[in-house]
């Protein structure tokens, strides 16, 4: 059976565009399924849960798009200034951040703002969520890299880097993390929340997308997407993907391959057939479509892919540590529900006992 899936870009000409791909030939095709222009500036964000997706915009909006009802949804105005960037938990929770330092958590079931924080002196500029639900990671303009508690939504730890960087990104097993500065990329271990290695791209970096746990894909300003050995930390494999550079790369898993996604301001999207392989051989092209717009972003939107929540809240945490002991108490199970952040109205729960 073919997977249903839908490719969302967002552009500098303020519109967000929807192509259903077809998966079921050889050569895969993308239709136009949407045109979605409610911002009234050029798109910043988007990303995709399994109903909805969001997009944000430097007109200070975090715009909603219900796939299951195929309409507009509203809007989410709580930022002031440029929403930076956009990250689902699951199904249940939205998070955004700003130019404005905020980092807001938002309930997908009312689309209420259950907190919002000041994250950051400067600008937030990229932010990611641990696999468990449990911490989120933030960097920003004021040079510092921040651990948040998502269940109080107070700093866990604070660590200052040399430079602005303007992307974190957790890896799918949560064990380490990588944060992006200019053309370097730094790679931290969660236990020591030490820098264990750098690689360095030959230019500017755009957009990074972990594969899997061990190779990590990197495009940046030039034509070029290369993928890197996490544990070698080394480049293994490159393949020029576009005419111009290259502005986002997405990725996901098929049966037996990987399936990366690339989008560029040449206004094309581009899927690759990626076999993970010890010997990384340069992917093949799947298919592609010419949005004839200038691309600033790209999300995924595949229905099925849900991702399993944490069981319990994370426990006070002041160092690294204390964080990964924590963690690696995470019993994957499967809820429909779980609230990272609780409401401040509402009476706190009280802990189990786990001795059970």
């Amino acid at each position: 059976m073919a997977a249903v899936l839908e490719l969302i870009a967002g552009s500098y000409e303020q519109i967000a565009f929807g192509y259903r791909v077809k998966t079921d030939e050889e050569e895969w095709t993308a239709k136009a399924d949407f045109t979605h222009h409610a911002h009234t500036a050029s798109i910043s964000a988007v990303a995709a849960s399994e109903r909805f997706v969001v997009t944000g915009s430097k007109d200070e909006t975090i715009q909603l798009y219900d796939m299951k009802k195929r309409t507009e949804h509203g809007a989410l105005l709580h930022h002031d200034g440029t929403i930076t960037c956009l990250e689902f938990y699951g199904s249940s929770h939205l998070l955004s951040g700003g130019e404005d330092g905020l980092l807001c958590v938002w309930s997908t079931k009312k689309w209420e703002c259950l907190k919002s924080i000041k994250a950051h002196k400067g600008h937030v500029t990229s932010m990611s969520v641990h696999p468990s639900g449990k911490l989120a990671l933030s960097v920003g303009t004021d040079k510092t890299l921040r651990t948040w508690n998502l269940i109080d939504g107070r700093s866990a730890f604070i660590k200052n880097i040399k430079q602005n960087a303007h992307i974190v990104r957790w890896s799918p097993d949560g064990n380490k993390y990588v944060v992006v500065a200019n053309d370097k990329v730094n790679i931290y271990e969660l236990e020591t929340a030490l820098v264990t290695g750098t690689i360095t791209n030959p230019k500017r970096i755009s957009s990074i997308k972990f594969v899997n746990n061990s190779i990590l894909a990197v495009a940046g300003d030039d034509e070029v997407v290369r993928l890197c050995d996490m544990g070698k930390q080394e480049w293994v494999c490159e393949f020029k993907a576009h005419e111009t550079r290259v502005k986002a790369v997405d990725s996901f898993i098929m049966e037996d391959y990987c399936v990366m996604v690339t989008a560029s301001n040449d206004g094309f999207i581009k899927m690759w057939k990626l076999h993970l392989k010890e010997e990384l051989e340069p992917p093949t092209l799947l298919g592609e479509v010419n949005t004839t717009a200038r691309l600033t972003c790209l999300a995924v939107w595949k229905p099925s892919s849900v991702q399993q929540k944490a069981e319990e809240p994370a426990a006070e945490a002041t160092t690294s540590e204390e964080l990964a002991r924590e963690l690696s108490k995470t019993k994957k199970v499967r809820i429909a529900e779980e609230v990272i952040l609780e409401d401040e109205s509402k009476p706190k729960k009280k802990k189990k006992d786990s001795g059970k």
